[in-house]
């Protein structure tokens, strides 16, 4: 007799099925956009062969749904070393005897396969793994993740063209230039979101003096009047550690900018364009961010003042899932899914903003803050420490709000990635933040 699930579980399997396949279809647009000599390629030493990626999702899913949720038997056991992230370096991954294209393509379908046969069997009450499908719900974020990272390789590739998309919306709105969020207490990460992973958790309380935050991130019209007035060349806008960077790699403006005449052009997925003025930045490194926002006279958000901005409702004095309520984003909130291959310009969503009136937090542009990576009050590893833990200390700086590259499954309010501070081929800028004046702060 077939199983029978009461209707609460059955929408979640529906759901389950629904984001699986979402996601796979951007993994197989992602990797079928190019041929196989481009999937075996390593189009940088900070990435992995796009064939890596692809193998390397499937053995995920086979190891925490295939084998762990399922209790199945391995269906390669000889792989796991070849795609386990932790034992094999990125710049070592093309020396591997890696599945190739076919052989990978087989082994993440007959994972899928797997995976779809024993969702019917799952009940979402048998341990924490399981509830609310928190486990399905890791893999696709972890999927989709992988999608950004290879969407970040197709960026570094030479050759032709292969990834279109329409434009992203003209602006709707005029934004100003900062917002003053008062003093006061807000709830930052979450313990109820059912897919937040484990550093989002727990739910604290975080109380920070008046600040001041940029309505917006750092445009290229901002950034390049930083360029013109010898930004790269004075150290004294740099820390010690961001001059010595930026002298060793020999930066002169943001990854992909390139001096067009009196102006400057940006090269997008293998195509040339001038650098359009009322767009946020991006592809620039920590160093870069905290050296602008010095020589702007500000500084950048920390963390906790990032996700009061983007999550706190001064009215009702409870903290959002997102800026504009508790739905998922739709288009018209946000630039997410790579339905655009750039930052939106400024004033585009207008209705993502948040309550204070601080415009694009989600989308567009991952946001370097100033915070180091580090759990929460009352943090537990889950389910494994490799995740979040491994990370935490003073190397990495957390980035927050996601890009246009960033999947909906992958981006909350509370949502927190991290990176060396060197890194540039992520999608990331920034916007800056102040010290409220003590007049401003009384109110």
């Amino acid at each position: 007799m077939p199983a029978t699930h009461a209707p609460d579980e059955q929408r979640l399997r529906g759901r389950i099925v629904a984001e699986l396949a979402r996601t796979r279809a951007r993994t197989v647009a992602l990797t079928e956009a190019v041929d196989d000599a481009d999937l075996v390629r390593q189009h940088s030493a900070l990435m992995s062969p796009l064939v890596w990626d692809l193998a390397h999702v499937g053995n995920q899913e086979e190891l925490w749904l295939v084998r762990d949720v399922g209790g199945r038997e391995p269906l390669r056991h000889d792989i796991d070393d070849l795609y386990d992230a932790f034992k094999q370096p990125r710049r070592d991954r093309p020396a591997l005897p890696l599945l190739p294209p076919a052989e990978a393509r087989r082994y993440v379908a007959e994972v899928r396969d797997k995976v779809h046969d024993l969702l019917e069997q799952v009940r979402f009450t048998d341990r924490p793994l399981l509830a609310d499908g928190f486990a399905f719900g890791m893999i696709v974020q972890h999927e989709q993740q992988h999608d950004e990272t290879m969407l970040a390789t197709h960026q570094l590739r030479d050759g032709a063209p292969v990834l279109t998309a329409p434009p992203p919306p003209e602006p709707a709105a005029r934004v100003a230039d900062e917002v003053l969020v008062p003093a006061g207490p807000f709830t930052m990460g979450t313990s109820t979101d059912p897919w937040a992973l484990d550093n989002e958790r727990p739910a604290h309380t975080v109380e920070l003096p008046a600040y001041a935050i940029d309505a917006a991130p750092v445009t290229n019209g901002a950034y390049r009047v930083f360029v013109a007035d010898g930004g790269y060349d004075d150290p004294r806008w740099w820390t010690g550690a961001g001059w010595r960077h930026r002298t060793e790699a020999g930066l002169t403006a943001p990854l992909h900018w390139r001096r067009d005449g009196d102006g400057w052009a940006y090269r997008r997925f293998g195509r040339w364009s001038a650098v359009r003025d009322d767009e946020p930045v991006v592809h620039v490194g920590f160093h870069e961010a905290q050296a602008y926002a010095t020589w702007a006279g500000r500084r950048l958000p920390t963390e906790a003042e990032w996700e009061k901005a983007a999550r706190f409702d001064p009215v009702t004095g409870r903290s959002r899932r997102y800026p504009w309520g508790d739905e998922d984003p739709g288009p018209e909130h946000a630039n997410l899914g790579q339905r655009h291959l750039w930052p939106a310009p400024v004033g585009a969503y207008p209705a993502g903003a948040s309550p204070l009136g601080v415009h694009q937090l989600i989308g567009d542009v991952w946001e370097w803050t100033s915070s180091p990576f580090r759990g929460y009050p009352g943090f537990a590893a889950f389910p494994y420490r490799e995740y979040s833990q491994v990370f935490f200390g003073d190397d990495h700086r957390v980035l927050r709000g996601g890009s246009f590259g960033t999947d909906r499954a992958a981006c909350r309010g509370t949502f927190r990635n991290w990176d060396y501070p060197i890194r540039r081929q992520i999608f990331s800028g920034f916007r800056c933040a102040r010290d409220a004046t003590e007049a401003e702060a009384r109110g």
